[in-house]
């Protein structure tokens, strides 16, 4: 591989903000220094502006096996690389979903032929697939991934013994997404009646409501805690479900964790009038009272990642009615720039972005050589402009489904260099293709 060298750069890691130079050499790290003077095939000035290490995206749907009209496994991880996403961990609900080992496979064995960015794909729990989940190799598999609440695929998990199985054998980490499916099926059956098939996007976060959530988070908690079990729920959007979650421990002391998505961090369900099912999501997007707590909770670390649950629709499909229009929002190659905008409003220091999309993720997952800037990683940097400002439109979208609901806003920092694993994948506009990205390697022992 090529060596690199980035000079003149300010490096963000581990709480601080340094200038140093940084060799990249066989895809690692080699040399974190100031005024490193040696032979390079590459070299990066990056004055003025930041090295931060890769994001790291807990959270994605990349939609390839089967949905492939949405995403797919080539077109995502691009987008996700122009917006300094390094490496991904994509859900099991495609078609087939990732329910036996053979076909967990065959999703690694896509991404190791299209993907630009590092990947690791999640097992999936089905209510009667336990044998084939306690096969799964911790080394080289993120985690399993429960529906304890039904979403886009059918995957939910709803079966007392199944989850007690679950949560009982799995010595894995066990990702769920919590929403409690009785309470929605009542709240949704309450406004069939009421509006019949016209139901107003408005309503959504009162069918996928507050109480749903806890509901579901709670006894998650609940069953983590009988088992002992390394539980991670996924996008919290409520201030209810703050306090189910620990900030007087470490990070890495914690066998319950959370993550936020970007998402219910800046929507709040006045964007409904504006956005309509674009922004129709699950869990909803919800009132501003309960946006306004998550942000304060990832700052005082009850929160534990940043994520963006990226899930793209086609146009055709989110402009339908309410009940028809599947929920997801394409996010993943927006998602550092969401965050730059709370930074620059001065809501959020560039160090507690990059701990929270960087190093928490490395940490939670137990990740090998990576989500640091510093010499032995994998070389996965990112070079951001903080001052740029550019305007999001089709010509820059590269989601396959070729819509956000970012269009037409202007954005204040902007990737302008991405290297995944000492590769230069994508720099000033332009991607270098030939070579892809990494599966991700995890230490469970550590």
């Amino acid at each position: 591989m090529k060596r690199i060298l980035i000079k003149n750069a300010q490096v963000v890691n581990r709480g601080k903000i340094t200038a140093n130079d940084i060799l990249i050499v066989d895809g690692f790290i080699e040399h974190v220094d100031k005024n490193i003077d040696t032979f390079s095939d590459i070299e990066i000035n990056a004055e003025g502006k930041y090295v931060l290490p890769g994001i790291i995206d807990d959270q994605v749907h990349f939609r390839e096996p089967g949905l492939t009209h949405k995403s797919d496994l080539y077109t995502e991880p691009k987008a996700a690389v122009a917006g300094g996403v390094t490496t991904y961990m994509e859900m099991p609900n495609t078609k087939p979903p990732a329910i036996t080992q053979d076909l967990l496979q065959d999703k690694y064995d896509i991404a190791r032929k299209r993907s630009l960015a590092n990947y690791s794909f999640f097992m999936g729990a089905s209510n009667d697939n336990i044998e084939e989940v306690l096969k799964t190799n911790a080394e080289d598999v993120c985690g399993i991934k429960a529906f304890m609440g039904s979403s886009t695929g059918n995957m939910l998990v709803d079966d007392p013994g199944t989850l007690q199985q679950l949560f009982s054998k799995t010595p894995m980490l066990i990702a769920t997404h919590c929403e409690d499916e009785a309470t929605v099926r009542g709240n949704l059956a309450a406004y069939q009646e009421r509006y019949g098939e016209d139901i107003p996007i408005a309503c959504h976060p009162e069918i996928r409501s507050v109480a749903a959530c806890y509901k579901s988070s709670s006894f998650a908690i609940d069953l983590a805690k009988k088992h002992n079990t390394r539980l991670h729920i996924l996008h919290i959007s409520t201030a209810d479900e703050l306090d189910l979650f620990r900030n007087d421990i470490p990070l890495e002391e914690k066998h319950i964790t959370s993550e936020v998505c970007v998402h219910h961090l800046y929507f709040n369900s006045d964007d409904y009038d504006t956005f309509g099912t674009q922004i129709k999501c699950n869990p909803a997007i919800k009132g501003e009272e309960h946006r306004s707590a998550l942000l304060p909770a990832l700052l005082d670390n009850r929160l534990d990642i940043i994520a963006t649950d990226h899930a793209p629709h086609t146009w055709t499909e989110k402009e339908n009615k309410y009940h028809a229009a599947p929920s997801g929002v394409p996010l993943v190659q927006h998602t550092l720039n969401v965050m730059l905008n709370f930074y620059h409003q001065g809501l959020i220091s560039l160090e507690k972005i990059v701990e929270k999309m960087c190093h928490a993720p490395a940490v939670c997952f137990k990740i090998r050589r990576r989500g640091y800037a510093e010499e032995g990683n994998w070389a996965d940097l990112l070079i951001v402009d903080l001052e740029k400002e550019w305007k999001v439109t089709k010509n820059n979208i590269y989601y396959k489904c070729n819509w956000s609901p970012f269009e037409g806003h202007t954005f204040k920092g902007k990737v302008m260099s991405t290297i995944v694993s000492g590769h230069l994948a994508y720099h000033e506009g332009k991607f270098d293709e030939s070579v892809k990205g990494r599966r991700i390697k995890f230490a469970p022992g550590q």
